[in-house]
């Protein structure tokens, strides 16, 4: 199954995925299917952890949903015919089309995942994390340079939360308001994905969640909780999540930024300014030379 040794058995998970009336299972199923059609070839280990985790969603999800994850699987070539057999309810799996390019996760999935995971208690977290990290996703994980890492635990040292945001903003490369929520969340799930995908050490680690965040800091059991969901945690699986926080981003990015915030303002107002000087030049007819000896 999953690395994560600490949480129940496949059915407990899947059991986690329905909560207070909030069903996330349909999200899951398209997010995990999303990120497994992005790896070319996969394990036999791989495959078989993705038929669990699928099969064990599909009973519980829309038939938009079934159509949506069937749909991407029909365009995978190294679809698992269990879960499209499933999906479709044919007896057996169709036909698969030649090799091609995978299709990206998409954007509804993961801006509803991102949410999800915030709202999200401890449990259903490391539910969402432990999806990541068994279907073996493609992405490598790449760290932040020291000097970064270095800012990052010379702010949670100080205390200084809005310089922390900051530094893990650009370090991340999501939006501020996202960096904030991952720097004040209480339980501190998300702080630790961050450490992970920006190659934190462990040790580094404990220190910012000792000292940025009161109460996460205060309580000795959650350090150790936090600490163990750390080593336990794939960076790949981190980078993922680095990833599908960076989306939504990536999406409404404009693409041309002005320097500064009212250079377009500005440059409407030069041009608008110098065409109304113009304007009046020409009406304003010269002074004739007996007006202008006086």
């Amino acid at each position: 199954m999953t690395r994560f040794s600490h949480l129940p058995h496949l059915d407990g998970l899947l059991d986690l995925a329905c909560r207070d009336g909030v069903d996330i299972r349909p999200t899951l199923l398209r997010v995990v299917t999303d990120l497994y059609v992005q790896k070319p070839f996969h394990t036999a280990e791989e495959e078989t952890q993705y038929i669990e985790l699928a099969n064990g969603l599909v009973d519980g999800v829309d038939p938009a949903t079934q159509q949506i994850v069937a749909a991407t699987l029909r365009a995978y070539p190294a679809a698992p015919a269990a879960v499209l057999c499933k999906l479709t309810g044919e007896a057996s799996a169709p036909v698969k089309a030649p090799a091609a390019p995978a299709t990206p996760a998409a954007p509804g999935a993961r801006d509803e995942l991102v949410e999800l995971f915030f709202s999200a208690s401890r449990d259903e977290r490391r539910l969402i994390l432990a999806n990541l990290m068994s279907i073996g996703t493609a992405r490598t994980a790449a760290s932040a340079p020291a000097d970064t890492l270095a800012r990052l635990e010379t702010a949670a040292l100080q205390r200084d939360a809005a310089g922390f945001s900051r530094t893990l903003a650009a370090a991340l490369g999501v939006a501020p308001a996202l960096a904030e929520r991952i720097t004040h969340d209480g339980s501190g799930e998300p702080l630790v994905v961050a450490a992970r995908a920006l190659g934190m050490t462990a040790a580094m680690l404990q220190r910012v969640l000792l000292f940025l965040n009161p109460a996460i800091g205060q309580s000795v059991q959650r350090v150790y909780d936090l600490a163990q969901l750390f080593d336990e945690m794939t960076p790949e699986a981190a980078a993922q999540m680095a990833a599908i926080w960076r989306a939504p981003l990536a999406r409404r990015k404009p693409k041309h930024e002005p320097v500064h915030w009212d250079d377009e303002r500005r440059s409407a107002r030069s041009f608008g300014n110098s065409a109304r000087r113009a304007r009046n030049d020409r009406a304003v007819p010269p002074a004739r030379k007996s007006e202008r000896s006086r």
